[in-house]
């Protein structure tokens, strides 16, 4: 079996049993499940109404959201908040949330950087995300980006072969719920032409609707 590190124990012990999501998202404050708490600003835990019908998991905060304590409210949360515009759902009744709950990044002269979560912190944060689903009781879960898929469906996917599928019969952190895997609205930032960019926002949008038809 392997054993955990010594400062990532995992979250499970700071995470309070049958707690609402406020009571979650103010133990999370306390988390020390892995070591990426020592160099974030404060932990980010979620946003949205606890009785929603879609959740949307992505990979963890970035800058801004670790400067401002919330979810996608930087570059990559308006083209959230726009593919979901587009797809027709209110993004006020969607709730938000992240594989891992702080930033991980590397500084580079004043800028912080992002860096991906290894898998450990995935694990380690896992308690997290179940914790919450389970009060919130989505019946559709996107995952966006392969991170995000990984937490929700215990194993590693490739987001290209099963983007825009409605899996309900998926395993993990909520299999009572469907699950859609498509890509984090971050990717598209990273495109520099235009077409590919456009496509690549129609390709989120059409994967938000076979959420939305579903729930």
């Amino acid at each position: 079996m392997t054993r955990s590190r010594p400062d990532r124990p995992g979250a499970q012990e700071w995470v309070p049993d049958d707690a609402r999501v406020e009571a979650l998202t103010e133990a999370s404050h306390a988390c020390r499940g892995c070591e990426l708490w020592a160099d974030a600003t404060q932990v980010v835990f979620s946003t949205g109404p606890e009785d929603a019908g879609l959740a949307l998991v992505g990979e963890q905060p970035g800058d801004r959201e670790d400067r401002e304590g919330e979810p996608f409210v930087g570059p990559a949360g308006r083209v959230l908040a726009d593919a979901l515009e587009a797809a027709g759902l209110d993004a006020g009744g969607v709730y938000l949330t992240n594989a891992v709950k702080h930033f991980r990044h590397v500084e580079r002269g004043k800028r912080r950087l992002h860096k991906t979560p290894d898998v450990a912190h995935v694990r380690a944060c896992l308690p997290w995300l179940e914790a919450e689903l389970s009060v919130v009781r989505p019946r559709v879960v996107v995952a966006l980006g392969a991170t995000a898929a990984r937490a929700v469906l215990g194993r590693p996917v490739r987001v290209g072969e099963v983007r825009g599928t409605l899996l309900d019969d998926a395993e993990g952190v909520r299999p009572e719920a469907a699950v859609v895997v498509t890509t984090h609205p971050s990717s598209l930032l990273r495109l520099r032409d235009r077409a590919d960019r456009d496509a690549a926002f129609d390709a989120l949008v059409a994967d938000l609707r076979v959420a939305g038809a579903a729930v």
